[in-house]
């Protein structure tokens, strides 16, 4: 099974199965079960979550009791304004031709 990284130090943490809420990064301690560690983490939307269904949380980078959460595989979450500038211009560049 492929690797969540931890949102705070960027480690490897090798899991099976859920990750409970009380779990921890090996190496930095990060609280695991935390939005910024969960798929549907999102930093440009709506709460900062693309599960329309969960509730508001707080503190992204704290455990939390989301009943949504699904742990995220590889890097960090959420698209930077930078990374949503550069899709928008590649979608409507002119082609040559």
């Amino acid at each position: 099974m492929p690797d969540l990284i931890c949102f705070h130090c960027q480690k490897a943490v090798p899991y099976v199965g859920k990750i409970g809420r009380r779990d921890e990064c090996h190496a930095c301690k990060s609280d695991l079960h935390a939005c910024k560690n969960c798929h549907f983490y999102d930093s440009v939307a709506y709460n900062q979550c693309r599960e329309p269904s969960a509730d508001v949380v707080q503190e992204k980078d704290r455990s939390n009791f989301c009943d949504y959460f699904q742990a995220r595989i590889g890097g960090p979450g959420g698209r930077s304004s930078t990374d949503l500038k550069a899709a928008a211009e590649a979608l409507f560049k002119k082609k040559d031709g």
